[in-house]
């Protein structure tokens, strides 16, 4: 699996301040031995309490995860989700603004937070004996965030002008944008997660406050930690933190299935822009949608059959094989919790079209539909899939994020260990069938980059 931080924000502030302890339970930790796996508890407001104990270093990472990201959301509030996650860093009663941050890092601790299509998340790695510090940080503002019109204007200006740079300032990233727009119809994940704009300009702090007051809540949040700790431990600091926390009324969101493709849809994006770049997404079930779980595996393979390295099928052929394309690379999103896409995209080398690219990239498609797959082949990019599992788990963080990102889109914690017998299952057979069965015009969406001078004056 790969995974990208889509929007986050980093702070580590170094000051001087106090520090709790780690309470015991009442059996001593000496006697106990360290478990493998997680251990799961559901405290009575809802939330769940998800640990990994893991010994070899006294640190621990704590993740609260909320089931809310731009996906929950709908036209005129788009971004709503965003704007949230960085105004949460704006204080409570408890803990004015600044000092949250200020406290982690006095402690020598680090913190982060992300907000993604599916979900929005939150954590801190610390010392393990700090760990009831950061969860008492962390619960006061699950409810008790203040949410100041002033400090909510300075902080909406900061991420509008985050769009421009990251998405309008770049023509790869507002082709992308519009690409997902056009590709889907009612599926959420037209929506981007920073927001559109004209959504941005007219939100205001009662829009954000509305979407606090749904969406965090212990109910609809799954507490992970990861780390030298023990888990009854973990769930006696959890009920003393969260536990008088009030559920909310939680209504999930209406189901918003696709609606079926009829064609190839095709888009002509028109920017200042120094290169042309091509797009290319087929839709295609993730692992949550899928009616065969078998298919999602095998598109995962088949993704890194394309793109898994230097010596995949892109680089190996269309860069420095035909050397018609400077850089070309494809994306699957396995955990994603609606429908996806197999993305493929590229950057044409000099003197070569996007048309040309285009059918590059389609007989790299067929080739997939025609032929099996060289079982050398196969085993290499599964050895590299397995490889990247195995050095995943020397970090308590992502152990943390697969355990998170399982349970937030509804697959559940206990697949977690599943992945790699899964991925190693897949036939040079089922790769074809996936090929087949998916990577058809019908579900095919085309977005073409074409550059206009750098100097021309207005926008899209």
């Amino acid at each position: 699996m790969s995974y990208r931080i889509i929007t986050g924000i980093v702070l580590s502030i170094t000051l001087l301040s106090g520090c709790n302890t780690l309470q015991q339970a009442s059996t001593p930790q000496a006697t106990r031995q360290a478990t493998e796996g997680v251990q799961s508890h559901v405290l009575d407001n809802g939330l769940k309490v998800l640990v990994l104990e893991n010994h070899r270093a006294p640190v621990v990472v704590q993740q609260i995860w909320y089931k809310v990201g731009s996906s929950y959301e709908h036209n005129g509030i788009t971004g709503v989700s965003h704007v949230l996650e960085h105004m949460m860093f704006k204080g409570t009663e408890k803990h004015p603004a600044g000092e949250f941050s200020e406290i982690v890092a006095a402690n020598g601790g680090k913190e982060n937070a992300f907000t993604s299509k599916d979900y929005t998340a939150y954590f801190q790695r610390i010392a393990k004996d700090r760990l009831p510090l950061v969860m008492e940080l962390e619960s006061d503002r699950m409810r008790n965030l203040t949410l100041d019109a002033k400090e909510f204007n300075k902080e909406r200006a900061v991420v509008q002008e985050e769009r421009r740079m990251r998405t309008e300032d770049k023509p790869t990233a507002q082709t992308y944008e519009h690409f997902n727009a056009v590709a889907f119809t009612n599926n959420p994940y037209r929506i981007p997660t920073i927001g559109w704009m004209q959504d941005l300009e007219s939100m205001t702090v009662d829009d954000l406050a509305e979407w606090y007051r749904m969406w965090y809540a212990p109910n609809n949040a799954t507490l992970v930690v990861v780390g030298d700790v023990y888990a009854e431990d973990v769930f006696a600091l959890a009920e003393k933190y969260y536990g008088d926390i009030k559920p909310s009324n939680i209504r999930p969101p209406k189901p918003r299935h696709e609606t079926e493709q009829l064609g190839i849809r095709r888009l002509q994006i028109e920017l200042p822009a120094k290169l042309p770049y091509l797009m290319m997404g087929y839709k295609v079930p993730s692992l949550k949608t899928a009616d065969n779980e078998a298919d999602a595996y095998a598109l995962e393979v088949l993704a890194g059959l394309l793109d898994g390295g230097a010596s995949a099928r892109l680089t190996r052929d269309l860069v420095r094989g035909s050397q018609i394309a400077t850089s070309a690379s494809a994306g699957y999103s396995l955990y994603a919790k609606h429908e996806s896409l197999l993305s493929l995209s590229a950057l044409p080398a000099e003197g070569v079209s996007t048309q040309q690219l285009e059918q590059a990239l389609r007989k790299q498609v067929e080739k997939l539909k025609t032929e099996l797959a060289d079982q050398a082949e196969l085993d290499r990019v599964i050895a590299q899939v397995v490889a990247g599992k195995v050095y995943e788990q020397d970090s308590s963080f992502y152990q943390g994020m697969v355990i998170g990102i399982l349970e937030t889109v509804g697959l559940g914690w206990q697949r977690k260990d599943e992945y790699i017998d899964k991925v190693r299952a897949v036939t040079p057979q089922q790769i074809r069938e996936v090929a087949n069965k998916y990577l058809i015009d019908r579900h095919l969406t085309v977005a073409e980059l074409t550059p206009q001078p750098i100097d021309r004056q207005g926008g899209e």
